[in-house]
């Protein structure tokens, strides 16, 4: 029997994934038939919801997932890979690094939140490596939650995280 080794190029074929605006690839997977009123949800969403939406997500050493929040939940999956540095900030400024992976013994962690309202971030740190995940989205993402963070805003708000916004956002 021959095992095959996984790689980057294996999951975005097999799984068919695109580009993501953010960074790294994706494929949405699910989207619940439920929809949840307006007038149900919590402040900031824009319009009625799904239930929850569920993705795959691959990101390679060398790219990163920006800076962006979303006006719901996202709770991260390790499916493969090397572990995942996922950097949130909430609302009080605190810098939350988050470790996706398997190696639970290392403080790595198979299922990761990041809290509605918060700006997140992630990148692959082992050279050559890639992470797949799925994140699942609660009520459901919609683009019309998503906001990409502008580097020198972000900074400006959150002066102490200065390095780290400038590595991980897009545009000044």
């Amino acid at each position: 029997m021959i095992t095959t080794l996984r790689t980057a190029d294996y999951w975005r074929e097999q799984l068919q994934l695109t580009t993501h605006v953010e960074g790294g690839a994706f494929r949405e997977t699910y989207r619940s038939a439920w929809i949840l009123h307006k007038s149900t949800l919590p402040p900031g969403m824009k319009g009625n919801r799904h239930a929850s939406t569920c993705i795959y997500f691959l990101l390679e050493y060398g790219d990163f997932s920006a800076f962006h929040r979303i006006a719901a939940d996202e709770i991260w999956h390790f499916y493969d890979g090397e572990p995942l540095s996922i950097y949130e900030l909430d609302s009080t400024g605190r810098l939350h690094v988050h470790k996706l992976g398997r190696n639970l013994h290392l403080g790595e962690q198979l299922q990761v939140v990041i809290t509605a309202g918060n700006w997140f971030a992630a990148r692959v740190d082992v050279p050559g490596g890639f992470t797949l995940a799925g994140c699942t989205v609660a009520p459901g993402f919609d683009f019309e939650d998503f906001e990409l963070a502008q580097r020198k805003k972000l900074q400006a708000q959150y002066p102490q995280h200065k390095e780290i916004i400038g590595a991980l956002t897009r545009e000044e």
